[in-house]
């Protein structure tokens, strides 16, 4: 694999890229996407035709010629797997369907569509998510803690009702997934606080030395907000040294949330399942911003993305607390009303300065935000009209300050002159 970076011309996302794949026939396929924060990227052309695909269904792309439209058709609907109707698109003499189903094309149909006369080519991409199968129980913060409080449950209850429902799986399925994701920043936590850990590109480890150093107390207060922030520091060492984090809500921001609920369980003694519940709490709050704003820096800056992390956090306290719905959302949008407006100006390009610290301190301030609302702060702006603040906020930032290192700390003399202590090899950047 080789990886080039240049513009690529007719991109409408800093973050899109070109895809050029050889079979070993010697034809060649070309894909764009772009990747929108968190691990999702969107599709947007296969083979010169305009797509959009991001992966929760069977996607199914068949070109073929007019002639052969018919019975492509009746082959695609047979099973009445297919979400909708096919959709068509023309070039020419051509004819492209695409169809999205909730399961995988059987075998035999593919078979019988790659012989059929007209068929020129057939490909498929199975989902890296899992399939919807429902319907969204709510669209907004607002109708969300209206239903919680309907129904007498928790921001984490209703949060994993919306989950069973719209992917058709029992609750107790939904939790052991939150139980997986959970075990994989527990993992983080424990190697970033290890001594074995790979070398990052600008900063030397400190996580461990912060940890043992509250521990000690040799810290000006410390407490259960310090080592929130040692552990989302661990957490983002072990992200730079290319280990293995859970993106909550992207790889840049994956400290916060692991720093606080991994705290959250171990000194509060929290159940697996009442953990599992204030990560689904967290997750409600990114699906509001999922669904009104961006996760990606490259569109509105640090505060949708460590931002983002930061409120999902301050939610995940209040369920751990026993907070009602509106109290863990009210502190989730006091937590984005005091990061909006935050630049994501990494020092040469590298997500360490200051991605790691911002991490720890957003980890530490969700204690906060949740006590202001647990002890009795009325928050008078509400969730979804910060969030579209947010965004908007986002949208005025100059792309100097979104991601691109042209502004703000990584223009500093300092951060320009920062020796690498580690270089990617030729066996890295060409694989």
């Amino acid at each position: 694999m080789t990886f080039v970076v240049e513009p690529l011309p007719g991109a409408d996302h800093p973050n899109t890229v070109e895809v050029r794949m050889n079979s070993r026939s010697g034809r060649e396929l070309r894909v764009v996407a772009k990747s929108i924060g968190g691990g999702a990227i969107i599709f947007t052309q296969v083979a010169g035709w305009p797509v959009r695909f991001t992966g929760d269904t069977h996607e199914v792309l068949v070109e073929l010629e007019r002639s052969a439209e018919p019975a492509v058709r009746q082959l695609l609907m047979r099973d009445g797997q297919i979400v909708g109707r096919p959709a068509r698109q023309t070039r020419g003499d051509l004819v492209l369907l695409h169809a999205q189903c909730r399961l995988p094309l059987p075998a035999g149909v593919r078979a019988r569509l790659e012989i059929l006369p007209g068929v020129r080519d057939v490909w498929m991409a199975p989902p890296i998510f899992f399939v919807q199968r429902g319907e969204s129980l709510f669209s907004s913060a607002a109708e969300m803690v209206t239903l919680a409080e309907e129904r007498g449950c928790s921001l984490g209850q209703i949060a994993l009702a919306y989950e069973s429902a719209l992917l058709g799986l029992a609750e107790d399925a939904v939790l052991a997934e939150m139980v997986r994701r959970l075990e994989i920043m527990q993992a983080a936590v424990q190697h970033g606080l290890g001594a074995d850990l790979p070398p990052m590109q600008l900063l030397g480890p400190s996580a461990r030395w912060v940890y043992q150093a509250e521990a000690e107390g040799r810290v000006a207060i410390g407490g259960i907000h310090t080592r929130a922030a040692a552990r989302a520091l661990a957490v983002m060492h072990v992200n730079g040294g290319m280990g293995v984090v859970c993106a909550a809500p992207t790889a840049g921001s994956a400290g916060v949330i692991p720093g606080v609920v991994v705290t959250l369980a171990e000194e509060k003694g929290l159940s697996q399942k009442r953990t599992a519940l204030a990560l689904l709490a967290a997750s409600a709050v990114g699906l509001v911003v999922a669904t009104r704003a961006t996760f990606a820096a490259e569109v509105a800056g640090c505060q949708v993305e460590i931002g983002a992390a930061g409120a999902m956090a301050a939610a995940a306290v209040v369920e751990a607390a026993g907070g009602g719905p509106r109290q863990a959302v009210a502190a989730a949008a006091i937590s984005f009303q005091n990061t909006m407006g935050l630049i994501c100006d990494l020092v040469q390009g590298i997500v360490e300065i200051p991605c790691h610290t911002r991490n720890a301190v957003a980890a530490s301030s969700s204690f906060v935000c949740a006590d202001l609302v647990l002890g009795g702060y009325v928050n008078p702006i509400p969730l979804d009209e910060t969030v579209d603040a947010v965004y908007a906020v986002g949208q005025m930032l100059p792309r100097q300050l979104k991601c691109t290192a042209l502004g703000g700390l990584a223009l500093a003399p300092a951060a320009l002159a920062m020796p690498r202590l580690r270089m990617f090899s030729k066996s890295e950047d060409e694989m």
